[in-house]
């Protein structure tokens, strides 16, 4: 047997272990996921063997074996694989002490972690996690097919490579733990039950049984044997075929991964299949959870490569506004980080991404199509999150998240498709028309739909924060615009009507023109503008606002957000056919000074802000006001 041979690491090593064991990782229970995923690799390596080689058959149960030992204050991690020759070694646990260590560390240095997919994924990456759990690693290791074993043995600042024995093909890998230290979060890795939690956390899928070794007290007195106890399920569900699932399996899974006691409303099996593979299980869950709308909230999706848990909120597979979409994705081999805990951003990560939002919105028209009430109800939960998609998703999004919203109506109590609304139009039309506010009761009555109402012609009640956002982004839907009924003017007459009405309107603006400039003298601070209006039937007064200017609404969440947003005058349109312009007509013909017309100005212009939801700056006038004009004052 040869002697131990040992190598010193040159500095760059020592400073690149230094920064993968106190940097790299978020977690120190990492150390057993990457030990644990190297195991699997090798049982998967000696499997594909055993296929053309049949001296390398075997009856023996493929297994990961965990053995810690608390008096020795030791942890073993054994596998039966393809265990490594002496050369495969120094080759594969010698990595970072190879030539180009330099190149190497520099671009960790200054890539924060993100190198290049060619130095991701090698065995000696992953297994350097031990040291930060451990003052000393120890391997031993006989490849399959051969009969001598070799050892190495490392502290972290040199290694020793010796041959060795080894009454089986695989690996050990013993560390020498550290002790206890809760301030820096290192466990007790002897104990059964911390074990058991990062197994079940990490690996939990892994296709081969992990287990662990313990004494077991057989009831005898003083007498104990040794007992393997499975600690992984190994059931990775959106691996299996679908006829081999029940519903309650199915839920169950949906329940561990989303915390969520209720059914799911629906599950999207996923398969990816060509130039790299990937599966995965999605659910749409039946109701909203509760901090949908809170800035830490989590996205629902988690990330295994090859079964082995890699990240619990991976966003850069579904979209923030699809943060509600609860699952798993599995994918065979990813460009992962060098602590497989980030993700790089390669082509592999875009085309899952890209259907995974396909496969929902497929889902959602299914529902949507084959069971409307149900998709009514996932729509007043997520609904409102969907349209943030129209903001900030990508824009061939935008049609599918346009064709799946539910709107209501001045046309219809309920909720109804875009289509169905632009179908109810009829032809010749040219915009679709909608109202915001912050309520369906407080925008339904309102003054500005009188004309469409009295037409016929439906319009959009839209009452969720985001709608007054993506409505200015100017997107279409079947090539018609969106427009308000509050903002510029609106032209309501078609063909034979055309002429005649604007015909009525040249007449009332002359009949009025004293009255619209006595009106605009009294508010000329409040309002940009005072004129007639062709939006109004039974109400006397609304404000409007210019075709490109902010809306109240928004106006006030912007202010909400802290932005500085100067006072935005609007427009005063009063309807020519109201009782309200007799009397004013009357007043301005007697005496156009007559202090009354002061009143009548700023109660019309209460009233038209009242109408709309809005605020009064002094509600004390406005009330001395009413009570004046009642009483006859």
């Amino acid at each position: 047997m040869s002697q131990a041979k040992r190598h010193e690491f040159q500095a760059e090593v020592k400073q690149l272990l230094h920064l993968m064991i106190h940097s790299l990782y978020s977690h120190k229970d990492i150390f057993l996921r990457e030990l644990i995923s190297n195991a699997s690799d090798a049982l998967d390596r000696l499997r594909f063997e055993q296929v053309t080689n049949e001296a390398l058959q075997s009856d023996e149960e493929l297994n990961i074996r965990l053995e810690p030992d608390k008096g020795q204050r030791t942890l073993t991690i054994h596998d039966n694989g393809i265990g490594m020759t002496r050369d495969e070694v120094i080759e594969n646990l010698g990595t970072i002490a190879r030539s180009g260590t330099k190149s190497f560390l520099d671009k960790l240095q200054n890539a924060d972690g993100n190198l290049p997919p060619e130095l991701i994924g090698q065995f000696g990456v992953g297994f350097y996690a031990s040291f930060m759990v451990a003052d000393k690693v120890e391997v031993l290791t006989r490849k399959a097919g051969e009969e001598t074993a070799t050892k190495w043995v490392s502290t972290g600042d040199a290694f020793e490579v010796e041959d060795a024995t080894r009454p089986n093909p695989g690996t050990s890998i013993t560390l020498y733990l550290k002790e206890k230290d809760e301030e820096d979060h290192l466990e007790d890795y002897t104990d059964d039950w911390v074990l058991r939690r990062i197994v079940k956390r990490y690996s939990d899928f892994v296709s081969y049984p992990i287990k662990l070794r313990v004494w077991e007290d057989k009831g005898e007195a003083g007498a104990k044997t040794l007992e393997d106890q499975t600690l992984n399920s190994q059931k990775a569900i959106w691996a299996r075929p679908k006829d081999e699932v029940t519903d309650d399996e199915y839920n169950e899974f949906y329940r561990h991964i989303a915390h969520d006691w209720s059914e799911p409303l629906a599950r999207i099996p996923i398969r990816i299949e060509g130039t790299f593979e990937a599966q995965g299980l999605l659910f749409i869950p039946s109701q909203a959870p509760v901090d949908l709308y809170h800035p830490e909230m989590k996205r629902g999706v988690q990330l295994y490569v090859k079964r082995v848990f890699i990240m619990d909120e991976c966003k850069e597979l579904i979209p923030a506004y699809l943060r509600w979409v609860k699952g798993v994705v599995d994918a065979q081999d990813l460009s992962l980080n060098v602590s497989r805990e980030i993700l790089q951003k390669d082509r592999q990560i875009r085309a899952i991404h890209k259907q995974l939002v396909k496969k929902v919105f497929d889902t959602l028209e299914t529902i949507k199509t084959e069971r409307p009430e149900d998709y009514r109800k996932l729509w007043n939960h997520f609904g409102a999150a969907l349209k943030e998609g129209l903001v900030a998703g990508e824009s061939k999004d935008h049609e599918r998240i346009l064709d799946a919203m539910l709107v209501r109506t001045t046309a219809d109590d309920g909720l109804v498709t875009l289509s169905e609304v632009v179908d109810g139009m009829g032809e010749g039309a040219e915009a679709i028309w909608y109202m915001s506010g912050p309520s369906y009761e407080a925008i339904r009555n309102s003054p500005h739909l009188e004309a469409f109402k009295s037409k016929k012609i439906p319009v959009l009640l839209l009452t969720d924060a985001i709608d007054d956002i993506w409505l200015d982004r100017g997107l279409k839907f079947r090539d018609l615009p969106f427009r308000s009924v509050a903002k510029g003017d609106v032209d309501l007459a078609k063909g034979g009507d055309e002429a005649e009405e604007k015909k009525a309107q040249d007449e009332a603006e002359q009949t009025y023109k004293d009255v619209l400039t006595a009106v605009r003298i009294r508010l000329q601070d409040e309002v940009q503008e005072v004129r007639l209006s062709n939006r109004l039937t039974d109400s006397a007064v609304c404000l409007v606002a210019d075709k490109d200017a902010l809306n109240p609404q928004m106006e006030r969440l912007m202010r909400q957000m802290g932005q500085e947003i100067p006072k935005q005058k609007r427009i005063l349109e009063l309807n020519p056919d109201h009782a309200v312009m007799g009397k004013l007509k009357g007043m301005v013909a007697e005496n156009d000074t007559d202090p009354a017309i002061q009143d009548y100005a700023e109660l019309l212009y209460g009233q038209a802000l009242l109408a709309e939801g809005g605020t009064l700056e002094d509600p004390s006038r406005f009330s001395q006001l009413v009570a004046k004009l009642m009483v006859g004052a």
